[in-house]
């Protein structure tokens, strides 16, 4: 297998990880000020370990507005009515505690508050125009990564797929990690987060590695690169070895640590690369049906990769993510299959449905599931293989049918570990 030979990162000033590391809140947040714009998700207002965050902060002598509107996949009148908001209260920080959903809120509301709207005015690539207030991301999930990446989706109703805006400029200011704030998320929410930051694993590590132009200006995500070979497959090992045991042990700590630990080495490593295949058709599928986003990636990763297993390359590629997955199969081919197989099972194991029927997509949608798809041309671009929409169609097909080929030597790591560390807690 091949290796990249170059790469960016564009990353937080600060990324502090580990239990406990939200200790660091007031010194990272005393960087910018003490006028602090906390955006929050709604349940987090009854959260002991969200209240006892915010009087700490005010007992060091922080003014925090606590703003906690946000809606589930982000409509951008919501954002709107945030960013106003914001721009009575005039923080000089925004503090985002949340899922992937208010930390995206957080990065849209201080791009508006700066910068003004229409939100449609960034739609795509590097369209913002320069910062906008600092952001200190608190993940209460493990599994978007949104607190290293320059990316923030929204759901406009004049479209019908979901929008993505990307900038280095929406990348968090710092991150701060601490898995103690996933401990009381719902078997849901840890699984379809959990998955999705498996998918951006395997397709960070699996996206094509295009020529870097160094005398222009770069694209936002720049594909496959020598970073992403280092961080993606041990983001697929962590999150294979113990996202089964956070779902059904949620108290396991050490099951918790290493999924939080997956996701945000996933989210290092996709923010540089971007995702492909199983995002692009993702959108429309979410926009159509109101599902979680990692719900929908997670079922159509195994499809996907199973496509790209006509391509050589790929298959060496998707050989080692069988691979950090327990596959002891003893050619690329079979742990390439490996993959596949493994993934359709864990993804069983915590609840991922099997095929597209069973979230109420019908035969009659695909061609224009596709079609939507295919415009989501940067996603297009950098996957493995040419994916014109006939073959995102075929993809579509197999996951409405939940036709996957079955393997005859899958040895998944998940299923080895998640009967033996359920007690480690």
């Amino acid at each position: 297998m091949t290796y990249g030979t170059a790469g960016t990162l564009r990353l937080p000033t600060r990324i502090h990880f580990g239990f406990g590391a939200r200790a660091q809140l007031s010194e990272v947040l005393r960087l910018s000020g003490r006028r602090v714009l906390a955006i929050v998700d709604p349940f987090l207002n009854d959260a002991p370990i969200f209240a006892e965050t915010i009087a700490g902060l005010k007992a060091d002598g922080f003014d925090v507005a606590v703003y906690s509107d946000i809606l589930p996949e982000l409509p951008i009148a919501s954002l709107d009515a945030a960013a106003a908001f914001a721009r009575r209260y005039g923080p000089d920080v925004v503090l985002a505690v949340g899922g992937g959903s208010a930390l995206d809120a957080a990065k849209l509301v201080g791009l508006l508050a700066t910068h003004g709207g229409p939100l449609s005015r960034y739609y795509g690539e590097n369209l913002v125009p320069g910062p906008s207030l600092p952001l200190v991301a608190v993940p209460t999930t493990a599994g978007t990564g949104s607190e290293v990446t320059p990316v923030a989706v929204v759901s406009d109703p004049e479209r019908e797929t979901k929008v993505g805006i990307s900038s280095p400029y929406l990348i968090p200011t710092t991150a701060i990690v601490d898995p103690e704030f996933t401990m009381g998320a719902p078997r849901s929410v840890t699984a379809f987060a959990g998955i999705d930051a498996l998918v951006h694993a395997v397709e960070s590590f699996t996206a094509v590695e295009p020529e870097p132009s160094w005398d222009s200006t770069l694209p936002v995500f720049t594909g496959r690169n020598v970073f992403s070979d280092v961080m993606a497959p041990r983001a697929v090992e962590l999150l294979g070895t113990s996202l089964a045991v956070a779902v059904d042990d949620p108290g396991n700590r050490r099951a918790r640590q290493e999924v939080a630990l997956g996701s945000l080495l996933a989210g290092i490593s996709f923010g540089a690369t971007g995702t492909h295949l199983s995002h692009a058709l993702q959108y429309p599928i979410g926009a159509a049906t109101k599902t979680p986003h990692g719900l929908g990636t997670g079922m159509l990763l195994p499809y996907v990769l199973q496509a790209c297993l006509a391509d050589a390359g790929a298959v060496e590629r998707i050989a080692v993510v069988g691979g950090a997955l327990g596959s002891t199969a003893s050619t690329p081919d079979a742990r390439a299959r490996d993959a596949v197989s493994s993934i359709a099972a864990l993804g069983r194991a915590i609840g991922v449905p099997a095929s597209l029927e069973e979230i109420g997509i019908t035969r009659r949608q695909l061609p224009q599931l596709a079609e939507l798809a295919s415009r989501s041309a940067r996603l297009v671009a950098i996957a493995p293989i040419p994916a014109p929409p006939a073959l995102l169609l075929d993809i579509l097909e197999q996951a409405h049918a939940g036709s996957l080929t079955s393997c005859t030597s899958c040895t998944s790591r998940t299923s080895r570990t998640s009967r033996t560390e359920r007690s480690d807690s």
